[in-house]
């Protein structure tokens, strides 16, 4: 099964809910490190890595796919 074909494909309910989290702190990581006001370096450092951890997160429960034999979760 190639990439495209995978990321079409019926993608079980828990990686849904995954995915929708993932957006969620990729979307606020973003939101911090978008911010028009001077923010702590902490803050700018947590926003960085909510960021990246939102986006593989949801890049990998995007490609999550059910088996379509045994009705199986399968995860690349």
């Amino acid at each position: 099964m190639n990439i495209l074909k995978r990321a079409k494909a019926r993608t079980p309910k828990f990686f849904r809910v995954l995915r929708t989290i993932g957006l969620a702190l990729a979307a606020a990581g973003g939101t911090l490190l978008a911010a028009p006001v001077a923010l702590p370096a902490a803050i700018t450092t947590l926003a960085g890595y909510l960021t990246v951890a939102g986006t593989v997160a949801g890049a990998v429960s995007q490609v999550a796919v059910e088996d379509e034999e045994s009705g199986s979760d399968e995860v690349p």
